[in-house]
């Protein structure tokens, strides 16, 4: 045999082995596309009593074990909105001091007197951009400074929208929808976590269903609050029980978004939905998820959902993720935005 045929021949044998390997990878593939998912859905439909049952004695016995909020601190962002406001309250009722952390101070005041006539210990306000990681230290370290301690971090920052991606005009919001609802969960968390592991502390996060329920007009907000989710679960993984971590998603809770807006300092204006606007939402559902937001904190849930019916689309998701799409191209087609 010829010497210069000997490297091509060695080549050839070199890759042999590696195109039967993904050969294998293949077939292997392709059997476990057809025996996993029904057979992860019987396994379920078995178990699904008895992981009920373990829930709800979980739930039981953190129910008898609730942490007593008295005198910790509880700091507070996005304080200013509808949620955060509510959420400070139902503190207050617990007799824990709190730090109230907005953009605006000079909203926080009334929140503040509020707050201390329902029952809550010392209440700090502080000035803050949560968008800003100087601005995360600095409360961080008042915070310490004035207390002492750190016991829970509420995330219930939060800017949506209500249009279509092509309907935005330009795009010089989109890094500001992506600062608030991502950076501003991130940035908050990061200062924070040192004094939450030296109190053995917890992160409360406001999150949302279209994290994992693509609802129409609310694109970006939906790829924003599946990052925060995405990076509080892994999150959990990293801290272990030092720190604990409470994911609370709500679904519509009331309010009219229709026609409000915000407005950047570089001068682009777009629409927006929910938690950070001047007019109040509906009350008594906002209301309802902050009771339930704190509690399952105290209780130390790793979930929280309001309202719960919404799990059932993550089956459809899961399952039927066709019966989503229809369902929405029905809707769509049928009700002109308004």
């Amino acid at each position: 045999m010829h010497a210069c045929t000997r490297p091509h021949l060695l080549s050839l044998s070199a890759h042999l082995p590696h195109q039967n390997e993904a050969k294998l990878i293949t077939v292997v593939n392709a059997v476990l596309d057809l025996v996993v998912p029904p057979a992860s859905m019987v396994m379920l439909a078995f178990a699904w009593p008895t992981l009920s049952f373990i829930r709800g004695v979980e739930w039981a016995i953190k129910s008898l074990t609730v942490e007593s909020m008295e005198g910790k601190v509880v700091l507070i962002t996005g304080a200013a909105s509808a949620i955060g406001e509510q959420v400070a309250y139902e503190y207050a009722r617990r007799n824990a001091n709190l730090v109230l952390v907005a953009r605006r101070e000079h909203r926080l005041f009334g929140i503040r007197d509020n707050a201390r006539a329902i029952g809550a210990g010392q209440v700090l306000v502080i000035a803050a951009d949560v968008v800003r990681e100087d601005d995360c230290r600095r409360l961080v370290a008042d915070t310490i400074s004035y207390f002492g301690q750190l016991n829970h971090l509420v995330n219930t920052v939060s800017l949506g929208h209500d249009f279509c991606f092509e309907e935005a005009g330009d795009t010089v919001a989109f890094p500001h929808l992506m600062d608030v609802n991502f950076w501003g969960n991130v940035y908050p968390t990061y200062a924070a976590l040192p004094y939450l592991r030296r109190s053995r502390g917890r992160v409360v996060v406001n999150a949302a269903v279209e994290s994992w329920l693509p609802m129409p007009r609310m694109s970006l907000y939906s790829a924003a609050k599946a990052a925060v989710i995405d990076f509080y679960e892994t999150l959990r993984y990293e801290v272990g029980d030092e720190v604990g971590i409470s994911v609370a998603t709500h679904g519509w809770i009331g309010g009219e978004a229709s026609g409000g807006k915000f407005m950047l300092e570089e001068g682009a204006e777009m629409q927006w939905k929910g938690e950070e606007r001047e007019v109040p939402l509906a009350g008594g559902q906002v209301e309802a998820y902050a009771r339930m937001v704190v509690a399952g904190a105290c209780r130390g849930d790793a979930h929280v959902k309001h309202p719960n019916w919404y799990d059932v689309f993550l089956v459809f998701r899961a399952f039927a993720p066709d019966v989503l799409a229809w369902t929405f191209r029905l809707l769509l087609s049928t009700a002109a935005p308004s």
